[in-house]
């Protein structure tokens, strides 16, 4: 019978060789998903058995993950501000620095009241679906360019009960004409594009590039969200937008020729900033 210790110290020597950056935790998480125990009682448990159904299934995850596959992609699954999320290839990661935009976003919806908030680029919908758990009261509308990433979106819709207050609809942003919104949240693709191969490789071979890509300037995207949003907010409504971190004085251009008054520009944990919110005028 194979100890599980054993299992785990030949899985984190396979990560190590490849340059995995937490080789440990991702041995430990991924064998965690495949028994279906805790971390702590894959550890401390050495009553614990795996038989060899289980032993293959955790070392091909090994495998995907030793060249470089992200662990939420190899589980589908990704938690973001109090919640689970299903991910897969077609959508972007939802990362802690993004929960930001929930923080700020919260402190400008009152939970007793009715408001229509629409996502740009909602991919896996993270955004939009846990600012919607947290105000009863909102209604949402989530656009995106990717049909794939809207059907994932509508899958998490469905897992947490709220198909009924949120439209999913497959635009660009440039075709995108329903509805005056009291607010608009946006994480568009804001990385120049010739940086993208100087990301991880877990990013750039696994994560979907045209959410990422920025164009040259990395405001590509940007820009068309900010105009566009000029036209679809209520007058004295509020955008909400992540930023690149060297992007303060461009995004602050932007919205003056757009006609909206920036509000304030919050940093990230790295203290890069992150996030811009701006009022329309």
């Amino acid at each position: 019978m194979l100890k599980i210790n054993s299992i785990l110290n030949d899985s984190v020597k396979i990560l190590s060789n490849y340059y995995i950056k937490t080789p440990k935790l991702d041995a430990e998480i991924l064998l965690s998903s495949v028994l279906k125990k805790s971390i702590k009682q894959i550890i401390f448990d050495d009553k614990i058995n795996i038989n060899q159904k289980q032993l293959k299934l955790y070392r091909d995850l090994v495998t995907r993950r030793k060249y470089g596959e992200p662990i939420a992609y190899i589980l589908n699954k990704k938690e973001f501000w109090k919640y689970n999320f299903y991910v897969d290839r077609n959508v972007l990661i939802p990362r802690p620095d993004t929960e930001i935009i929930i923080e700020e976003t919260l402190k400008l919806l009152k939970k007793d009241e009715k408001k229509l908030v629409l996502d740009i680029g909602t991919g896996s919908g993270c955004i939009i679906i846990s600012l919607a758990k947290e105000r009863l009261k909102l209604y949402g509308s989530a656009i995106d360019i990717s049909k794939k990433a809207i059907k994932v979106a509508k899958t998490n819709a469905k897992i947490h009960q709220l198909k009924n207050r949120i439209n999913f609809y497959n635009s660009s942003v440039d075709n995108f004409f329903k509805g005056k919104y009291d607010l608009i949240i946006s994480n568009p693709p804001y990385i120049k594009n010739y940086k993208i191969k100087c990301l991880d490789k877990d990013i750039y071979l696994y994560e979907p590039l045209v959410s990422l890509n920025g164009g040259p300037n990395g405001s590509f995207v940007l820009n068309k969200v900010i105009k566009k949003s000029s036209s679809l907010l209520k007058i004295g409504g509020k955008l909400v937008l992540e930023i690149g971190y060297d992007q303060r004085f461009e995004i602050m251009e932007l919205l003056r020729k757009n006609r909206f008054y920036l509000n304030k520009i919050i940093k990230d944990y790295a203290k890069n900033d992150r996030c811009a919110i701006a009022t329309k005028i």
